[in-house]
């Protein structure tokens, strides 16, 4: 299996792309599957590494292209999430959710692990490589059937709904907790913390004792009344 520059260079953009999702998971927000991310990243890191320096190319590759068909849609519906254009946000989901159920519980069972699992043993005996490549790649078809039952719980709420219902994976989204911070702030800024904090000195005075901020503390540690 010879390897052509341009399937190095697919290698090495994956391989850099999947370190970069390593390094930036714990400053992004944590989800529910934030453990199963791990794995995944892990699992996909060993397999791009382990095919490479195998030469195991063919494999490789096609594992990486049947991951990439379903994550072209997922990256534009993030962006037009984001920027609230929700039409557009829904059916570029959809489109993802069919491509995703197809490339990973069709494609991927039925091209891939079946090749690698039984075919392969009619050509070699089994050997380290085999029972490491297949062990990893049954990893993934676990998180994929995983992260499948979460995407089509969102399909059927969207059916029935006619919306597209929040990340299943997070009870707060990222823009969730900005929305909160915006209204915390206009709060803040139309006097209704101040007036809060006008009401509990009341209340605290109808009960017959002063607000700390009327008395005055001594260098003793007594409390001097004004």
């Amino acid at each position: 299996q010879p390897l052509q520059p341009s399937l190095f260079w697919y290698y090495l953009l994956e391989l850099s792309f999947y370190w970069s999702l390593v390094f930036t998971l714990p400053f992004d927000v944590k989800r529910k599957d934030f453990k199963e991310q791990i794995v995944h990243h892990a699992a996909t890191i060993f397999l791009i590494s382990f095919s490479y320096c195998a030469n195991y190319i063919r494999i490789g590759t096609l594992v990486m292209l049947i991951h990439d068909a379903s994550d072209c849609f997922l990256e534009p519906t993030k962006i037009f999430n984001y920027m609230k254009w929700k039409k557009t946000c829904d059916s570029l989901f959809m489109i993802f959710s069919a491509v995703f159920l197809i490339s990973r519980l069709v494609i991927f069972p039925y091209t891939v692990l079946y090749n690698t699992y039984y075919y392969s043993m009619e050509i070699f005996q089994p050997f380290f490589g085999y029972y490491f490549m297949n062990a990893l790649l049954i990893i993934l078809q676990l998180l994929h059937v995983f992260w499948s039952c979460l995407i089509i719980h969102m399909v059927y709420k969207f059916i029935l709904q006619g919306t597209m219902e929040k990340d299943m994976r997070s009870d707060t989204e990222e823009s969730d907790k900005d929305e909160e911070r915006e209204e915390i702030r206009e709060k803040e800024k139309n006097g209704i913390t101040y007036f809060s904090n006008i009401t509990s000195n009341n209340y605290i005075q109808r009960n017959g004792s002063e607000p700390l901020n009327n008395r005055t503390h001594l260098t003793n540690g007594h409390v001097k009344e004004r």
